[in-house]
């Protein structure tokens, strides 16, 4: 991914919303992949001819996996009040996804404890008391069923990431 093909969706001084496509990190990690932090600064850099190193704050993160709109920061500032906002609840976690079948109730809240395979990197439901299993609680509401395909609007009451 190069920052022609970046979607921008707002930008102003202080933050940049972009498009975060599936399979493209958030961030650097250890594959080396190209991440969308590095494109989101290449895009600034071009846009606004800036000499040197851009800052772009990292705020919060998608897996890779996953699509979706990311909110980066433009100044050290906007990073502190946006993780601020995240630490206290300000800023919202939602999600739509489509699943096979169809859930049993039509909104639910779902209490888990995740642990991360480093083998595989892959991250597996556990008992809670499995020694570093992390709490993970998410509610959903069922929005349409076709074909044996369910869109469910998802709500993320718990975030933190899994090492």
């Amino acid at each position: 991914m190069n920052s022609s093909d970046l979607t921008v969706i707002y930008e102003d001084n202080h933050i940049i919303v972009v498009l975060k496509p599936q399979n493209i990190p958030s961030c650097e990690d250890a594959t080396g992949d190209k991440d969308l932090l590095t494109v989101v600064k290449e895009y600034v850099k071009e846009k606004e001819d800036k000499p040197g190193n851009v800052y772009i704050g990292l705020v919060h993160r998608l897996d890779r996996v996953t699509g979706g709109v990311m909110v980066y920061a433009k100044s050290s500032k906007a990073a502190s009040r946006l993780s601020e906002q995240m630490r206290t609840g300000g800023f919202e976690k939602k999600y739509l996804t489509v699943v096979e079948g169809v859930p049993r109730e039509k909104k639910a809240t779902l209490t888990n404890y995740l642990k991360k395979n480093t083998v595989n990197n892959m991250v597996y439901c556990c008992p809670p008391t499995v020694e570093g299993a992390k709490l993970a609680e998410l509610e959903y509401v069922v929005e349409q069923t076709v074909g044996g395909l369910s869109l469910l609007n998802v709500k993320l009451h718990t975030g933190e990431r899994i090492r």
